[in-house]
């Protein structure tokens, strides 16, 4: 452990639980990340409306701010080159949103599942041709998010090995890609499917680490419990962040938002965050 200064919890929050939740923003300045904009519909329709009122609720805001990108229904290495296309006006969409209410961080998903766990290395340069499509998709994006000041942080889904997204976002060599962690992904994916334990994906990302969501689980399922509701060995993964200065954003992603104070309270009692 280090004498550097305790970490500072931050939240996910949607317009409604910053309503509820803006004192506990406020109080110490909490780093936040938005989720009122990354699905289709909020996309294809008028969002300003609702980034002004977001914007608004932030008033005195000072933080670090980040919004999640869009995600459901694709993924970025998609093999079928419209799709690609579609996936690419998404995430410009994304970084359109993030650009109006002043974030600085985008979240996007890794592509990597659990099949290709154990196929991509079955098949010759399939490793290869999976970052190549990718880079496909992303291009425009980067450069957009180089442009705004904005960097994507590629965050585990079903990953099994943590240095696959790691080597991912550095093939894209650039500064406005980093990595990701999803602690309940990565402890679902420990328990039931073989993956390393959750501290082993900050050693594996090192100082690439620039966001992490912070939610509990079981092992069996998504649950994205507040921490203490499930079985994370929460020390082992501050013990590991304590080794690193990227200085990651400590996002409390958790479904239930009314359980967002015992969270943060339970990490506060054991000593590792505030």
């Amino acid at each position: 452990m280090t004498d550097r200064p305790k970490p500072i919890l931050g939240a996910a929050l949607g317009l409604n639980g910053l309503m509820a939740h803006r004192d506990w923003v406020l109080e110490k300045q909490r780093d936040v990340e938005l989720q009122d904009f990354h699905t289709a519909q909020a996309l294809d329709d008028d969002w300003r409306p609702l980034a002004e009122e977001t914007r608004r609720m932030l008033d005195g805001h000072t933080g670090r701010r980040g919004l999640h990108g869009p995600f459901w229904g694709f993924k970025i290495d998609s093999h079928d080159p419209e799709i690609r296309a579609v996936v690419r006006r998404r995430l410009l969409q994304g970084l359109e949103c993030c650009a109006f209410l002043g974030a600085d961080q985008m979240v996007i998903h890794s592509p990597f599942s659990t099949w290709d766990g154990n196929n991509l290395d079955a098949w010759d340069n399939a490793r290869e041709q999976l970052v190549e499509r990718v880079h496909l998709t992303l291009k425009d994006v980067v450069a957009r998010a180089e442009s705004q000041g904005c960097t994507l942080v590629i965050e585990n889904i079903e990953d099994r090995d943590p240095r696959d997204r790691v080597a991912l976002a550095a093939s894209l060599n650039s500064a406005a890609v980093r990595v990701s962690l999803d602690t309940g992904h990565a402890h679902y994916a420990h328990v039931s499917t073989g993956a390393p334990p959750v501290d082993y994906h900050v050693r594996a990302a090192g100082e690439a680490l620039h966001h992490i969501h912070l939610q509990d689980v079981d092992g069996y399922a998504d649950r994205h419990w507040a921490p203490g509701r499930g079985t994370i060995l929460w020390p082992s993964l501050f013990d590991a962040l304590a080794k690193i200065h990227s200085n990651p954003r400590l996002i409390l992603e958790l479904r239930d938002k009314g359980t967002l104070r015992e969270g943060a309270a339970y990490l506060e009692r054991l000593g590792v965050a505030e």
